[in-house]
């Protein structure tokens, strides 16, 4: 088993959500024990030894003083799961955003070049994560989280939204078709692509995407606090990086919030 430590790993906040005191955390590569390295990796379906996972998930909780911590078994959906009590898992049911009112319980979104959307609504109580990669904002995970949010009882005019670290335009070249992805995801979709050097293709923002749409929402604040997966090595992980590389597999960064107990 590895040995549990006080120390806490690295992570990065939002000012937007620090601003209401919701201890939230969107956490790097670094400060764990997996694979030898001191990666960070909270993914219990990546190729690693599930105590290290544990013991790096514990970790995290640790750090947003969370008494619990969730996630998915995320499926680039727009499928969200509401909590109003501790569920008897840590790893919960096919889905890709969580929502809870339940203080104390953390909840987490994987990712490795995906976006990683964290939300509250600190007058209602009501907090929210969501993995939203190019296939989950093509169908627009943060309508179908805010709508889960306001049936919770959050309003939508308080809630406060942050867009943690992913693959950003300069790094995610798409083929030709993918731009049609999003033609009713966003209006006028066609200006989050830009040309590529090779003919045909495009460079793609997501994370503009992703913030369009909180927009088109009226929430009442959005922060992108920026950071790029892919060009990160020493920070993040890349499921592009690795592919790329032609690595067996890659780690996953979690991003959590959680209410205070």
């Amino acid at each position: 088993m590895p040995e549990h430590s006080t120390t806490l790993p690295p992570f990065l906040t939002a000012s937007s959500l620090e601003l209401h005191g919701l201890k939230h955390g969107f956490f790097t590569r670094n400060g764990g024990v997996s694979w030898g390295r001191k990666d960070l990796n909270c993914g219990l379906g990546a190729d690693d030894d599930p105590a290290h996972v544990a013991e790096n998930r514990r970790r995290v909780a640790l750090a947003i003083d969370a008494e619990r911590l969730v996630s998915l078994y995320q499926v680039h959906s727009a499928d969200v799961v509401t909590l109003t009590a501790k569920p008897d898992w840590d790893r919960g049911p096919k889905a890709d955003a969580l929502v809870t009112n339940v203080p104390g319980l953390g909840v987490g979104a994987l990712s490795a070049d995906c976006g990683a959307v964290l939300a509250a609504d600190p007058a209602a109580g009501v907090i929210a994560s969501a993995h939203s990669g190019w296939k989950g904002t093509s169908l627009n995970i943060v309508r179908t989280t805010i709508a889960a949010m306001e049936r919770l009882g959050a309003q939508r005019d308080r809630i406060v939204v942050a867009l943690g670290p992913m693959i950003r335009q300069q790094s995610y070249e798409v083929g030709p078709d993918f731009p049609d992805h999003f033609t009713n995801s966003v209006d006028d979709h066609w200006r989050f692509f830009r040309p590529a050097t090779k003919p045909g293709h495009f460079m793609g923002d997501i994370a503009g995407i992703i913030a369009a749409q909180v927009e088109a929402e009226g929430i009442g604040s959005f922060q992108d606090i920026g950071g790029d997966t892919y060009a990160a090595e020493d920070r993040f992980f890349s499921a592009r990086r690795g592919f790329h590389r032609q690595e067996p597999d890659y780690g996953r960064l979690i991003s959590c919030i959680a209410i205070p107990a």
